[in-house]
C-alpha cells in the first residue's frame, strides 16, 4: 500500500524532515517517481488512483488471498480507504454501525469515519480503542481534502507503516520500507504504533490521548540523523481539547467538511 499526499494536504511533524536529505548523495525523489517505483515493483497487480493533484493511492492485493492479514481498498462517496490487517470484532462493529454482515474492514473504517464526521461529536481515539486486532489504515476524504491515518498497537512484519517526505514536499506513507527509503532519502521514520494522524490536529496517541508525542532523533548506520521516531511522553499532558470528529472548533477544514 502507498499513499502520497501533496504538500499542504498533510502537514507532518517538522522533525520528520531531515536536513541531511539535502546533502545526501541519494536525493529524495518526486512523488511521481515514487509512484512509478511502487508500480514497477508490483507490475502485474497494482491499482493506482490519483485524486485532483492532491493525493495518489496505490494498492496491491496480498500474495496469499487466504492470509489472516488482509489488504483492502475501498472508495465510497469520495472517501477512500486502504486497510491492512484484520479486526477480530468486525462482526460486532458492523452491527454497531448498521453495516451488512458482508462488509469488510475498509468499508467499516469509511463508515466509522463518516459517522464521526457527520454525527459527532465523539472522540476519535475512543473509536480506535474499540478496534480489536492488528490494523493500519489510511483514509482520504477528497471532498474535504482531509487525511486520517492510524496504526494499531499490535504491529508486525505484515502490518506496519512508514512515512517520509518526498523531494517535492509531499508526504509518503507505505508498508514498503524500501520504497520509503529510496523515495525519501534521509527523511523518513516508522509510523508510531498506537497512534493516529489527522489533518487538523496532527499526530497523537489514541492509547494515551492526553499525552504529547515526543520526537526522538533517529540515527542511521552512517551516524546521520534520519527524521525522528515519535514516542508518547506519558509524563506530559496536552493543554488543548481532545479532537472530536464533527467538532467545528477542532476539525473544521472548510465550511462543514470535517475530519
Amino acid at each position: 500500500m502507498l499513499a502520497i499526499f501533496n504538500k499542504g494536504v498533510m502537514n507532518p511533524p517538522e522533525e520528520l524532515h531531515s536536513p541531511a536529505s539535502l546533502t545526501s548523495p541519494r536525493k529524495p525523489k518526486l512523488s511521481e517517481e515514487i509512484c512509478k517505483d511502487f508500480v514497477d515493483s508490483h507490475p502485474s497487480n497494482t491499482f493506482l488512483i490519483s485524486l485532483k493533484n492532491a493525493a495518489s493511492l496505490a494498492y496491491v492485493p496480498p500474495q496469499n488471498p487466504y492470509s489472516s492479514s488482509k489488504r483492502l481498498f475501498c472508495g465510497i462517496d469520495n472517501i477512500y480507504c486502504i486497510f491492512m490487517g484484520s479486526l477480530n470484532n468486525l462482526s460486532h462493529l458492523n452491527k454497531q454501525y448498521g453495516l451488512s454482515k458482508g462488509s469488510n474492514e475498509a468499508m467499516f473504517v469509511i463508515e466509522a469515519y463518516r459517522t464521526l464526521r457527520d454525527r459527532g461529536p465523539y472522540p476519535a481515539h475512543q473509536v480506535l480503542t474499540d478496534l480489536d486486532g492488528s490494523f493500519g489504515f489510511m483514509v482520504y476524504d477528497s471532498k474535504a481534502g482531509s487525511v486520517f491515518a492510524a496504526l494499531g498497537s499490535i504491529a508486525n512484519e505484515e502490518v506496519r507503516l512508514f512515512w517520509g517526505i518526498a523531494g517535492d514536499g509531499s508526504v509518503v506513507i507505505s508498508h514498503d520500507l524500501e520504497i520509503i527509503k529510496a523515495g525519501c532519502a534521509k527523511s523518513f521514520a516508522p509510523f508510531p504504533t498506537g497512534c493516529m494522524f489527522h489533518s487538523e490536529q496532527g499526530l497523537m496517541s489514541f492509547e494515551h490521548p492526553g499525552s504529547q508525542m515526543k520526537p526522538m532523533p533517529r540515527i542511521d548506520s552512517e551516524g546521520v540523523i534520519c527524521g525522528a521516531n515519535f514516542k508518547v511522553d506519558v509524563q506530559s499532558r496536552m493543554t488543548t481539547t481532545m479532537p472530536r470528529v464533527g467538532s467545528e472548533a477542532n476539525w473544521a477544514l472548510s465550511g462543514n467538511s470535517l475530519v
